[in-house]
């Protein structure tokens, strides 16, 4: 990959408001030529040693290339072995707020909304925790097979999201190819990793038209924690078979994860040391199919069981402890049916079911069933050439067997230009709606006692997002910016009472947000810069006075920049930064300051007489920050590592 796709790769495709064509194939690529987006799948063409005569056509009139990528300078954590939502926390178009770290507990928010109002799909299919929604970044699957996470908001996440009101975090599977890594690091803290990768991938017939796939991973790591009480021991093994062709890709995939960590004040603000015991179970089947040139479905299934044990106090563990044991099984489609040149049909649907056992719930809620529907037309139209406008319009369905149902508005508009210096313009107006409903620890558990007191009068969640972007893509810089007002109506929200005895209670509240965002990249002669500011305001209702502070909706920068690198000073080295500045709002319950600056640097050798053998020296909170990221949990500290990779 030549520099000028390293940057793409970076984060060019990481955009704060995502056109109708890019959003509509996450993990894919987009070649944009003479004004027109032709979208490509990405098992046709996305990988550099797939050669067929689609991808030779492609280049031959190949104008710009958008490649999928990650918006960080760092893809790899400290202080434990990679995985999906790793460096989250310095991606600008989200705020992951994190216990211990964001491998151990990660609350994944979207443009000012709470860790429950964010989904993650694989595929097709919205990845569902029923009992909280901080376990839905539980993902045990290994980050080589799949794309950088896409962010879906407003329109995108409207027609392609589940059980998500205000974004969701997108990945799809990547094709197989013959590649491995074996990884060993160690660091401060006590801190030892273990890892291995393997992947084989061979032709089925002489044609070579298909190709099967195997790819599996094992992960370890422990340490004692950056902080005392916040140690950690992790295990996570995964992997999948594939059979792909030039038009179709077909995975089935099986991983199990098993995490223990502990922290202080870890969910309540009771100056206690609490642990979690968690293990992950998920089991997916995806089908990806292009037919009719520009034709493309997806079809999703899987099953996911999830097992927490959760400790209020590791000294006194009969104090009060808590198991759960969550199954789900869903299956989902999506797709985009072209019926002429001017028109295409983009759908998405998914059928949930879950079920908890709960030693802290009511018997009388312990299993539901989920429906979501979304048909939304897309209509192009030629303004002159290498410009037009594209119109969408549309609607989605959401009902439970629990819950009444709820009919979303699905609608944008989008102009487009490519000049004639191979530079685009693009704008993009719109209105979406989405909805969903609360989960079983804040609706299903005791309205009257315990840690976590439920609400058992919680109603249906609604959003409802006007927004306008701008893109501006140059051959060496691209920018995008977003404002946005959105409407949260009973919105599921924490809350805390000073003078009650419960850490926490479930309560509605109304907000309205006004948002705005900006994002920059630059490639220079040695170096690639990603850079973001993101501004936010908030007025809420509670229609209660009892309320102190809140956990999770009141928790959120209104000023927050970002700022990674990644340089090559010599032929050997990589030097990677991520940077992150942030005025949290006021919060009665934090200790400290509202203000905090993290910085993740990593630099990393690779002697030219070892091919494959590299050295890489990271450091995570280089300032030792103390800030909390939750109001009233303990935050991190700093964390070093030294790791040596081979790759064959």
């Amino acid at each position: 990959m030549n520099r000028a796709l390293m940057m793409s790769a970076m984060c060019i495709a990481s955009t704060f408001s995502i056109s109708s064509y890019s959003a509509a194939i996450v993990g894919q690529y987009v070649v944009k030529n003479a004004g027109q987006n032709i979208e490509k799948s990405p098992y046709e063409g996305a990988e550099a040693d797939r050669e067929n005569k689609t991808d030779k056509a492609a280049r031959e009139s190949v104008e710009q290339i958008t490649i999928e990528g990650a918006a960080t300078a760092n893809e790899s954590p400290v202080g434990t072995f990679n995985s999906p939502i790793s460096n989250l926390e310095y991606d600008p178009r989200v705020d992951l707020q994190s216990r211990n770290m964001a491998e151990a507990q990660a609350d994944v928010t979207i443009r000012g909304g709470i860790f429950e109002n964010t989904g993650f799909s694989v595929g097709s299919a919205t990845l569902i925790d029923p009992q909280t929604g901080h376990y839905v970044a539980e993902i045990p699957i290994a980050p080589e097979m799949l794309t950088a996470p896409a962010i879906l908001t407003g329109v995108d996440n409207s027609l392609y999201g589940a059980n998500s009101s205000v974004g969701s975090v997108a990945y799809k599977w990547r094709p197989i190819q013959t590649a491995g890594s074996v990884s060993l690091g160690a660091g401060n803290n006590n801190f030892n990793m273990q890892r291995v990768h393997n992947a084989i991938s061979w032709s089925v017939d002489d044609s070579s038209k298909w190709k099967a796939g195997v790819e599996g991973e094992y992960s370890r790591s422990e340490s004692d924690g950056t902080i005392d009480k916040g140690d950690h021991s992790f295990e996570r093994a995964s992997g999948r078979v594939q059979l792909i062709s030039d038009t179709s890709q077909t995975d089935l995939f099986f991983g199990y994860q098993q995490k223990f960590f502990g922290w202080p004040n870890l969910y309540t603000p009771f100056n206690v040391n609490e642990t979690e015991d968690l293990e992950t179970r998920l089991l997916i089947f995806n089908h990806q199919q292009q037919y009719a040139q520009e034709s493309t479905f997806e079809v999703s299934a899987y099953y996911r069981q999830q097992n927490d044990h959760y400790v209020f106090s590791r000294e006194n563990p009969g104090a009060f402890q808590a198991f759960h044991e969550t199954k789900v099984k869903s299956v989902a489609v999506s797709g985009r049916h072209m019926t002429d040149s001017k028109l295409v049909v983009n759908y998405a649907a998914q059928l949930t079911a879950d079920e908890i056992e709960s030693t802290t719930l009511e018997n009388n809620f312990t299993s539901r069933d989920y429906y979501k529907f979304s048909v939304v037309p897309e209509y192009a139209v030629a303004l002159q050439d290498n410009e037009h406008l594209t119109f969408r319009v549309g609607a989605a369905y959401d009902d439970t067997n629990r819950d009444d149902s709820q009919v979303s508005v699905i609608s944008d508009i989008v102009w487009h230009k490519l000049n004639a210096d191979k530079s685009t313009r693009t704008v993009n107006f719109s209105y979406s709606e989405a909805t969903q409903v609360a989960g079983y620890t804040a609706i299903g558990g005791s309205t009257s006692s315990g840690l976590f007191r439920s609400n058992d009068t919680l109603e249906r969640e609604t959003s409802k997002n006007l927004e306008l972007g701008m893109s501006l893509d140059e051959a060496t810089w691209r920018v995008d910016s977003a404002v946005f007002y959105r409407w949260d109506n009973e919105l599921t929200d924490w809350t805390y009472n000073f003078d009650s005895t419960s850490a926490r209670v479930a309560n509605p509240v109304d907000i309205e947000t006004i948002g705005l965002e900006l994002m920059a990249v630059a490639r220079l002669e040695s170096a690639d810069l990603v850079t973001s500011y993101t501004y936010l305001d908030k007025s809420e209702d509670y229609r209660e006075e009892n309320i102190d502070a809140s956990f999770y909706a009141l928790n959120y920068p209104p000023h927050r920049f970002t700022l990674g690198v990644i340089w090559y000073p010599a032929e050997a080295f990589e030097l990677k930064v991520d940077n992150e500045w942030r005025k949290q709002e006021d919060n009665l319950l934090r200790n400290g300051d509202d203000t905090a600056f993290f910085t993740h640097i990593s630099l990393t050798y690779s002697p030219p007489q070892l091919e494959g053998f590299n050295v890489m020296l990271a450091v995570d909170n280089l300032w030792d920050e103390s800030f909390e990221e939750i109001p009233g949990t303990l935050g991190r500290s700093d964390q070093l590592s030294v790791t040596a990779t081979y790759f064959w």
